[in-house]
C-alpha cells in the first residue's frame, strides 16, 4: 500500500513539474534582468481593448473605418479623414456616416474646424470643379467649431466619382482670405460600401 501511494505521489510530482515546465515554455517572461541594473525592466503586454475605446478597424487608402468596441451587437463605425491645408499642416476632420433608410440624406456628414473660424462666413463644400455649396456651423465646443450636413444620393454619386472635395473656412483674425483644405476621395467607393454594410438597418 505504501508502495503505491509514494508512486501516486512520484506520479503527481513530476505531472506537475511537466505542466510548470509547459507554462513556462508558452508564456515568455514579460521582464527581464539587465547585468548593472538594480531591479527588473518590463517588457510590456499587449493592451486588450475595452468597451468604450475606438479603434481603426480599416483603411481605404485616405478613408478610415473608425469603430467603438461594445459589450455585444454590431459595433458603431464612421468613415474619418484628417483634413490637411496646403502645407501639410492638419487643421481639421470629418467624419462621415449613413443614415437610416428613410431619410431624406443617404449619409451624415460633420466636420471640424479651430475655434479661430469666422462662423458668420459658414463654410463651403466644393467636389472638383462642380458648384460648391454653403453650409452653417451649428455650434462650437473645446474641440472646435462643428458643420453637420446631409448628402444625398446625388452627393454621394460625386464623392465617388470625384478626385478631391475642396473645403474653404474663413479664418477670424484674417477675414479677408480663406483657408482651403483638401478632402481626398480616393478610396470612398470602397469605405463607403464598407460602413454601409458595418452599419444595421442599410
Amino acid at each position: 500500500m505504501q508502495k503505491i501511494i509514494k508512486t501516486t505521489v512520484l506520479l503527481a510530482a513530476l505531472l506537475g513539474a511537466t505542466i510548470a515546465q509547459a507554462q513556462t515554455t508558452e508564456e515568455p517572461a514579460n521582464s527581464v534582468k539587465v547585468e548593472g541594473l538594480q531591479g527588473e525592466l518590463s517588457l510590456g503586454e499587449v493592451a486588450a481593448p475595452r468597451v468604450g475605446e475606438t479603434y481603426i478597424k480599416e483603411e481605404f487608402d485616405d478613408w478610415k473605418m473608425r469603430c467603438v468596441i461594445v459589450e455585444e451587437g454590431p459595433e458603431p463605425c464612421q468613415l474619418y479623414q484628417l483634413l490637411l491645408d496646403a502645407n501639410g499642416n492638419a487643421v481639421a476632420e470629418s467624419i462621415l456616416f449613413p443614415l437610416p433608410k428613410g431619410a431624406a440624406a443617404k449619409a451624415g456628414m460633420t466636420i471640424t474646424t479651430p475655434l479661430e473660424t469666422l462662423l458668420t462666413e459658414q463654410l463651403t463644400l466644393q467636389i472638383d470643379k462642380s458648384p460648391a455649396r454653403r453650409y452653417p456651423y451649428s455650434w462650437c465646443s473645446r474641440g472646435g467649431c462643428f458643420v453637420r450636413l446631409g448628402l444625398t444620393d446625388e452627393d454621394l454619386t460625386a464623392f465617388k466619382k470625384g478626385a478631391n472635395g475642396k473645403i474653404s473656412v474663413v479664418p477670424v483674425q484674417a477675414q479677408d482670405q480663406t483657408v482651403d483644405l483638401i478632402l481626398s476621395l480616393k478610396g470612398f467607393t470602397a469605405a463607403y460600401a464598407a460602413i454601409v454594410k458595418a452599419t444595421p438597418d442599410q
